[in-house]
């Protein structure tokens, strides 16, 4: 995530170039499941939110991507594809179908 997306990297003040390296990451994960420090800080962060008033849940991480279609008419039937639909990503619009994917823990 600290690779791929750029609201984690600002999360956590993690820029793009000082991102560790998958090895150091992993190592640092399973020396936090050794010692059962995971929920020890969820619980933790979790309650400094709470005195902000914020709400931290675990859950799951859902994304929606863009399948673009062509918008053109020009094709034998002269239809758009009944499946197809326009929708705005930020202030773009876009022609296609959406992708929902959802991540589990």
């Amino acid at each position: 995530m600290l690779y791929e997306i750029e609201s984690v990297r600002r999360f956590t003040s993690i820029g793009r170039a000082k991102v560790p390296d998958e090895t150091t990451i992993l190592n640092f994960r399973h020396l936090l499941e050794r010692h059962g420090l995971g929920k020890v800080l969820f619980e933790s962060i979790k309650e400094h939110l709470a005195e902000q008033g914020l709400k931290l849940r675990e859950g799951t991480i859902l994304d929606a991507s863009i399948i673009a279609a062509p918008s053109s008419t020009k094709n034998i039937k002269g239809e758009r594809d009944p499946e197809m639909q326009q929708t705005r990503k930020g202030k773009q619009w876009h022609f296609g179908m959406k992708l929902h994917i959802g991540v589990d823990d």
